[in-house]
């Protein structure tokens, strides 16, 4: 019997409702909800493949665990009893920092990955954690930290109402967004032109967004930072810096005139391989521009100074007086996060609280650079024991992080490891216990992190759309086990963990003068909590201490699971307002223009400005059908443009005596690989492309599909010795390769 239950997509960071269809207990369709009240219908090719990626017979339906050398199907009792015994063997004889935690991308597409690592990692007390931030995202949440002291203050562009609006390394088309939720976020672009807007996008590609654009600019790969100081520059040297209302809430701006002075456009031009006319065009037309934003994403992360242009993005949209502005950059106001603090300094944020043991990396947002895991586990030092145990939750380091041949010797040697991963794969392969999570159409989904980055506030929250298999456990049941199992309270209920996060919450609350359950019974507000699980309940208790929240009864007409609930379609809650000095968390309470980190790291950029490397440059692709490594299995989503291929210049192509399809040999700093030409003009001349995410070639794993087209690993070409030292994140792109013609197999 046919039927249909709502959905929001875990695929990628747009969130798009979809209505999916349903026989029996197999999804066999998925479409757009056209009711949802953020994405209104919207659907991608990966929303359309719900079905087929949620049913993949490679999917594991039961725990492994390993036994005289091989992994072997297992009850969830002897799982998590060996998950107890090998974490607790190691953290007795070398203590908790030898338990490294490893934390994949698609946590943030789950409601489990949403609740319950914090509670692990506070629980555990390990410093050994690296997660997927420090290969994508992490300078941006260092600069944040800096400018405003909160590292997950992240501004957004207003793409529904701004006049003007530049992209640097961001390609939206293909990724659908990124630290930007926006379902649609192409139809979102076309509107903007269609009202007469502008649309600049500044990269090395000439990718679907750029040819969307008014103007491309095909910068050299890993000079951002330079192009976007230099157009600082521009606005003080032509005096078109104006603050506006954010005048009162800055601070240090005439030291970032001092500062920036030398990162004149003619000193940038030659390193970035942009004509200083052009770099002026683009200060001047976003400073007349009625309303702008300027919006960076990880093209501009993933480079040697990735911190600096992540930084320099929200300087330029302070110059022209766009942030926390209608139509410019704005703060969004997600219906869990905490009710708004009043205004006033804060704690500020602080980098380097420790470092690794090995090369000494500064800690940076409580995590060290993924980039060091395999050293971390295969090195010796005098301070402290390496890395004996990994906990890797849905996390493939193997084929994201730079050098996974050493990694995949170093994870083949520790004394235990579990993963938390549907699949057998190039990381979980190593698991002494492999812990399967139940396909998304058996799970409930919220957006804890994305509503939080969202381009319109607003609150969906959708159940399970098909019952638990039997066989199946939760995934936050399996996350809730493994934080008992990790801090020795293993056999106790998995509900133990929800009713102490509940506890100490609420307890927190009715201290706060400010919190709306001030002087209350924690004890009496728990027990109004509603919801099916535990989870459902600390929902419902987010929802309610939220700035939207009925405040357990002190505002009737609030928001409540309840009511949620009683909304299958989703919640709007408006437009972006502006929310300074509000998020200020800084010492000062205003946004610190220019912190002392930064300044400190100004002298390298300057140096920048006379460096240039010869040779080919290597960057980075995305494919709308894709997201990192995870949908490669999907037969649907692979062939036709999703491709792993070198993308190449005729000009270069030319030079190098290489034709379409032939086999060509890239070496780089971490080792080489092979794979197919395509020659197009959509690159510049001197870069070369390869996607991330590929290399499905090696043993033990059970990717049927994928191990047909394999690929090859981008990330081997990389050693892992180049970073942005700020953040910890590795530099992916912009990076020096040497290409060599291979002879065509017979």
């Amino acid at each position: 019997m046919s039927r249909t239950a709502l959905r929001i997509c875990p695929l990628c960071e747009a969130t798009c409702g979809l209505t999916l269809t349903i026989e029996d207990t197999r999804v066999t369709g998925a479409r757009g909800d056209r009711d949802d009240v953020f994405s209104k219908g919207f659907i991608c090719p990966k929303g359309a493949s719900f079905g087929a990626a949620d049913s993949d017979p490679d999917r594991l339906r039961g725990p492994l665990v390993r036994r005289d050398g091989e992994l072997r199907e297992a009850t969830w009792e002897e799982a998590f009893d060996a998950v107890a015994l090998g974490l607790r063997s190691v953290v007795e004889q070398y203590g908790p920092h030898a338990v490294g935690v490893v934390l994949g991308n698609p946590n943030v597409h789950t409601m489990a990955g949403g609740l319950y690592p914090p509670v692990l990692l506070a629980g555990l007390g390990t410093r050994s954690v690296f997660t997927a931030s420090t290969l994508d995202q992490m300078p941006k949440h260092v600069s944040s930290g800096l400018l405003y002291g909160d590292a997950n203050a992240i501004p957004v562009p207003d793409l529904d109402r701004t006049d003007h609006l530049l992209l640097i390394g961001a390609n939206p088309l293909e990724s659908n967004g990124s630290l930007c939720t926006a379902p649609d976020f192409p139809g979102r672009l076309k509107a903007l032109k269609a009202r007469g807007g502008t649309l600049t996008v500044i990269d090395p590609r000439r990718t679907r967004t750029a040819r969307l654009a008014d103007r491309h600019v095909a910068i050299r790969p890993g000079t951002d930072a330079l192009l976007l100081a230099a157009m600082a520059q521009v606005l003080f040297e032509e005096e078109l810096v104006d603050l506006k209302d954010l005048a009162p809430h800055v601070q240090g701006l005439d030291e970032l005139a001092a500062t920036i002075g030398d990162f004149t456009p003619e000193a940038a031009a030659a390193a970035c391989d942009v004509d200083a006319g052009t770099i002026r065009t683009l200060a001047r037309e976003l400073a007349a521009a009625p309303t702008a934003a300027v919006y960076g994403r990880i093209g501009s992360c993933t480079v040697p100074h990735g911190t600096l242009a992540s930084w320099l993005v929200d300087v330029l949209n302070v110059l022209t007086g766009n942030l926390d502005r209608p139509g410019g950059a704005l703060f969004p106001l997600s219906a869990t996060d905490r009710t708004p603090r009043p205004a006033g300094p804060g704690r500020g944020f602080a980098l380097g609280r420790w470092h690794s043991r090995v090369r000494r990396h500064p800690e940076a947002k409580g995590e060290l650079p993924i980039s060091a895991l395999a050293e971390e586990i295969d090195t010796a030092t005098d301070e402290g024991s390496p890395i004996r145990a990994v906990m890797a939750v849905a996390a493939n380091p193997v084929l994201s992080a730079p050098d996974g041949d050493r990694l995949d010797k170093a994870l083949g040697s520790l004394d235990f490891m579990v993963s938390v991963d549907p699949y057998l794969n190039e990381t979980s392969r190593h698991a002494h216990v492999v812990l399967p999570p139940p396909p998304p159409s058996q799970a409930p989904h919220f957006d804890f992190a994305f509503n939080t980055l969202a381009v319109r506030n607003q609150v969906r929250y959708t159940r399970a759309a098909v019952p638990l298999e039997p066989g199946r456990m939760a995934e936050t049941e399996i996350l809730a086990r493994l934080v008992l199992a990790a801090t020795g309270m293993h056999g106790a209920e998995p509900s133990a963990v929800d009713d102490l996060v509940i506890g100490q919450t609420l307890g927190k609350a009715v201290t706060e003068a400010r919190s709306p359950v001030h002087g209350r019974d924690p004890k009496e507000l728990a027990a109004q909590l509603s919801g099916d699980s535990g989870p459902e309940r600390r929902l419902d208790m987010m929802l309610r201490l939220g700035p939207y929240g009925d405040g357990f009864g002190a505002r009737p007409d609030g928001l409540t699971l309840e009511k949620l609930l009683a909304h299958p379609h989703g919640i709007d809650l408006g437009p972006l307002e502006p929310r300074l000095p509000q998020p200020l968390k800084t010492v000062s309470g205003k946004v610190e223009l220019l912190p002392g980190p930064i300044a400190d790291d100004l002298p390298r950029l300057k140096q920048a400005l006379s460096e240039r490397a010869d040779g080919l440059l290597l960057v980075g692709r995305r494919h709308l059908r894709s997201n990192n490594s995870w949908l490669h299995n999907v037969p649907a989503l692979t062939g036709g443009s999703n491709r792993c291929t070198l993308h190449l210049h005729p000009e270069d192509a030319e030079r190098l005596g290489l034709h379409d399809g032939a086999p060509v040999r890239v070496k780089g700093a971490g080792g080489e690989v092979t794979a197919p030409v395509e020659i197009t003009d959509g690159i510049r001349p001197g870069v070369v492309s390869l996607p991330h995410g590929w290399g499905h070639d090696r043993p033990g794993t059970r990717m049927s599909h994928a191990a047909l087209d394999p690929g090859v690993n981008v990330n081997q070409l990389l050693d892992g010795s180049l970073l942005d030292p700020l953040s910890g994140n590795a530099v992916l792109n912009g990076v020096p390769v040497e290409l060599a013609p291979l002879p065509a197999p017979r």
